[in-house]
């Protein structure tokens, strides 16, 4: 399958052609993540954002464009993003002798927080359960069972570029779901 093609397809909704462009493009949005993070987990997740964002907007791919170039810079505008609410979560305050300093906000869950933290999480599980049976287990596996994508990829007997289309397609639905209720 040319790229081209492939977009077109994808544009019209088509997964092989979703799966070709993943294929395609992971190892450059990946491998360009990676040297800006220096870190594979983060990189992973990263990419995987990256991949969503775009198959999400497909349609708003201007074609006069190369698409790994449009990929790469939704990947580095998700990080940049990151960085800034990274950043948002520390203070700046100034004391008296006006000397700059840094306090770290307290994140730390309140009682109340807890409560609504299971609240949710029950209310999420609900959720899951309206998925179709493959799209819950990946979810359980990564979500709630905290697996690698390389230890879904083994229990599974998929392809790992399978799990992780697997896996966006099943947060898409997943949202879609959460939007609804």
């Amino acid at each position: 399958m040319e790229i081209n093609n492939a977009i077109k397809r994808a544009k019209r909704n088509d997964q092989k052609a979703f799966n070709y462009l993943l294929d395609t493009f992971w190892d450059d949005v990946y491998g360009y993540q990676l040297k800006r993070v220096e870190n594979e987990n983060d990189a992973e997740d990263i990419t995987i954002q990256t991949f969503s964002r775009a198959f999400d907007r497909i349609e708003t791919f201007d074609e006069s464009y190369k698409f790994k170039t449009w990929l790469i810079t939704i990947s580095k505008n998700i990080h940049i993003d990151l960085l800034r609410k990274e950043k948002s979560s520390i203070a700046q305050v100034l004391s008296n002798d006006d000397k700059s300093i840094y306090q770290i906000l307290d994140e730390a869950p309140t009682p109340e927080d807890k409560i609504i933290t299971e609240q949710n999480l029950a209310k999420l599980l609900r959720d899951v359960k309206k998925l179709k049976p493959h799209y819950q287990e990946i979810i359980n596996m990564r979500f709630f069972q905290e697996l690698s994508y390389k230890e879904i990829s083994s229990q599974l007997n998929e392809p790992i570029n399978n799990v992780k289309v697997k896996l966006l397609r099943a947060k898409k639905l997943l949202a879609e779901i959460i939007q609804k209720s």
